[in-house]
């Protein structure tokens, strides 16, 4: 099955495009709801995070799952109404509680508090975890910085192995990729309380540095396909380029995110969310780089009068018409 990228643009860019706006329109109201385009997690917020798991799990006799009716009123009681809740396992016997950050008084009170009302808790099950505001934030701003430096490190790269039209097209894929799992995972704190820590930064480099890879290979075959084949117009080069490596790509991807699934199905909550970010990140940069990048590559040689040739100097004399 031969793919027709270029005759069938507007259908890849108007998905693109809609994908971005509903991500984009999640992260707004995220903003607008929780302060912040993405639900923070611990790591970025501050604050303690309990992690209490109930005692009858240990002996199997759990019937009923926890209320967080009941949890909120306990915290109600401790001045913590504004507490974070989350519910995890299979029958809900794992109580999360994210609240501002408490000294250990304030702790011990609480974690009694909750197992008279709703326990018994079992001790040796207990996750405390505390990180202060100033820590979470250089964590945030140093996971930023990083995704940055990225960025600017592809598009040196790409301009010395391509050009620089290349490198900025191949940012502004990749833009799409970051935007896209960002506006996924707004949409999951939005509706599932799913939270972001420092490990979804490193899923978004991963997922940068996978995307990239594609877009460098097909970009490789389009430049090969212009020596090649010199006269030939741009839309007939991308569509041969993309139609050559597309069962790589295709492959590559499949390779990758199998793997991925079988985590988010049997790993535990972190390395869950974890795997699904590179999951979406993965699948909307196989997509751009093979329609987006690509098509997009094509329109801008074609509007800036390069249609036909990479370098002239292959060609000796270039169509004056488009074939």
């Amino acid at each position: 099955m031969k793919l027709n990228i270029i005759q069938q643009r507007s259908l890849w860019w108007g998905i693109s495009i809609v994908l971005v706006l509903v991500s984009l329109v999640a992260m707004a109201i995220s903003w607008q709801q929780l302060g912040a385009p993405l639900k923070p997690g611990l790591d970025f917020a501050g604050g303690t995070r309990l992690q209490l798991t109930r005692a009858c799990v240990v002996t199997d006799s759990c019937t009923e799952p926890l209320e967080l009716a009941e949890v909120r009123q306990v915290l109600g009681d401790q001045g913590l109404d504004s507490s974070s809740l989350q519910l995890l396992g299979e029958d809900q016997q794992v109580l999360s509680i994210r609240t501002r950050t408490l000294t250990v008084d304030e702790r011990a009170p609480l974690q009694s508090a909750l197992d008279e009302a709703i326990g018994p808790f079992d001790p040796g099950s207990t996750q405390i975890d505390t990180v202060g505001p100033v820590v979470g934030k250089q964590l945030l701003v140093a996971g930023l910085l990083a995704l940055l430096v990225s960025f600017a490190g592809i598009v040196a790269y790409m301009s010395l192995r391509f050009k620089l039209d290349y490198a900025l097209l191949a940012i502004l894929a990749l833009a799409h990729d970051v935007i896209i799992t960002a506006g996924v995972f707004a949409i999951l704190g939005l509706v599932l309380g799913v939270e972001v820590d420092s490990l979804f930064i490193v899923s978004l480099l991963t997922i940068v540095g996978f995307s990239v890879n594609d877009t460098v290979v097909i970009y490789d075959r389009v430049r090969e396909n212009m020596k090649l084949s010199p006269g030939s117009h741009i839309n007939d080069i991308v569509d041969s380029a993309v139609n050559q490596t597309l069962a790589r790509s295709i492959n590559t991807s499949l390779t990758t995110t199998l793997p991925l699934v079988a985590i988010v199905i049997f790993g535990g909550p972190t390395l869950k969310y974890f795997a699904l970010a590179l999951i979406v990140g993965f699948v909307a940069g196989a997509y751009s780089s093979i329609f987006v990048a690509s098509s997009l590559l094509a329109l801008w040689r074609e509007r800036t009068g390069q249609a036909y040739s990479d370098d002239p100097d292959l060609v000796e004399a270039q169509p004056e018409t488009q074939s």
